[in-house]
């Protein structure tokens, strides 16, 4: 049924460059996207931060979700609503973390990969939970990782980001490599589990998630 999907995520995985980040870089967003189930509705929030966690700018919109929760479909139900907020961004980031996978996906383009690609820029995937691949648990203490494998290949890190507390999955998005990806995460990570872009985003996506729904 959605196998046009599928091919188009074949095609597109083929554009993903994986390459070193060597730029000194000004400012960071990062993407999270909430869903009200009830009221078929997705909200994007967008934050810009710089490299000593300023907020520079918040960018929010909603929209009607347009297909069914797919595992390994999920940019297709995203990417729209992302791409309203994206549209009204004043600021121009170096680099987008999203709360996703980015090359650590059956077809090696997650959202942060789609998102890379379909705007160019480079990205990287930092998500709460692995969708493939093995590996073995990093030690407990902060910024320890280790190797995130599928079907014989790297395709990420798995990050403690805190001492003790569960780790976190980096994946390469778009445009940046394996290194570039944990050492500009272990840059953004502040006093929490989550990068600080990202963690912020879901913040505000949930806050503007609550104003959209009482005016409904």
């Amino acid at each position: 049924m959605y196998n046009h999907l599928i091919n188009l995520q074949k095609k597109l995985a083929k554009r993903v460059r994986l390459t070193p980040y060597k730029k000194d870089f000004k400012l960071i967003a990062g993407i999270d996207v909430s869903f009200s189930i009830k009221h078929s509705l997705s909200f994007c929030s967008i934050v810009v931060l710089n490299k000593y966690f300023e907020l520079i700018e918040v960018s929010c919109s909603f929209k009607k979700i347009n297909l069914p929760y797919i595992p390994g479909l999920l940019s297709f139900r995203e990417l729209p609503v992302i791409f309203q907020a994206y549209k009204k961004l004043k600021n121009k980031p170096d680099i987008f973390i999203l709360d996703s996978q980015g090359i650590a996906h059956p077809r090696k383009l997650g959202l942060a990969s789609h998102f890379g690609v379909v705007f160019n820029v480079p990205s990287i995937g930092c998500a709460k939970s692995k969708l493939v691949g093995t590996y073995k648990v990093p030690p407990a203490k902060k910024l320890s990782f280790t190797e995130l494998i599928y079907k014989n290949e790297i395709v990420g890190y798995v990050l403690r980001s805190r001492e003790n507390v569960k780790p976190i999955f980096i994946s390469p998005g778009n445009l940046v490599d394996f290194d570039s990806s944990l050492n500009i995460i272990k840059q953004m990570l502040n006093k929490y589990r989550l990068p600080e872009p990202t963690r912020l985003a879901h913040i505000y996506a949930e806050k503007f998630k609550k104003h959209i729904l009482k005016t409904l």
